[in-house]
């Protein structure tokens, strides 16, 4: 009976050991998600400064794409973590979290690069092609300056200033937030490393 009951429990410890062993290949593919979303945002970070309007556009549809892939790879790994051969919904709710995460991060860096393409109101280069062009340049952008349209020029920059002040203050949060989810993310891949490896004694 002794004997049984020591075999029953390697067994376990062997199915628990699987068990472990699988999640820890889910979580470090999780990891590898992340760290192509990390490139994509590098990559869409350098095309703002160096391409062309009809170049970047191509390069911001080609990177919602990968955002995308990476999402359902995400919500994929979030369903199997919620499935009966797993019942870990804290992992599950951990990749729920940084999805949403993302989803802000995503969408106030794009905010961030259409503010700083835009520019402040008042730095903005006017263009002339409503203007008309007899004898001389007549520029219909040229008005007198009194002090209502100076209030006007100043609370349109202060606008723009707040608006990109909390964009960016978003976006560090979110990185924050995710930055704090991958730190738990990776305890748990070392807790399941150490646990992986049941001794069983002969």
């Amino acid at each position: 009976m002794e004997d049984f009951k020591e075999k029953v429990r390697i067994s376990e410890a062997m199915d628990e050991s699987s068990n472990n062993l699988q999640i820890l290949s889910l979580l470090r593919q999780f990891l590898q998600v992340q760290q192509r979303r990390a490139e994509a945002y590098a990559k869409l970070k350098k095309g703002f400064s160096e391409l062309g309007d009809s170049a970047y556009q191509q390069l911001c549809s080609e990177i919602a794409v990968q955002f995308n892939e990476c999402s359902k790879e995400v919500l994929a790994l979030e369903a199997t973590f919620l499935s009966p051969d797993y019942c870990r919904n804290d992992l599950a709710s951990l990749l729920r979290s940084v999805q949403v995460q993302e989803k802000q991060k995503l969408h106030l860096t794009a905010t961030v690069e259409v503010l700083k393409k835009a520019g402040r109101p008042s730095e903005r280069l006017v263009s002339h092609e409503n203007c008309r062009f007899q004898n001389q340049h007549e520029c219909v952008h040229v008005h007198e300056i009194t002090e209502a349209a100076g209030t006007e020029d100043a609370e349109a920059d202060a606008r723009y200033d707040n608006a990109m002040k909390e964009a960016i203050q978003g976006v560090q949060d979110a990185v924050t937030t995710i930055n704090d989810h991958l730190e738990e993310v990776r305890y748990e891949i070392a807790a399941l490393e150490e646990n992986s490896f049941p001794t069983t004694s002969c």
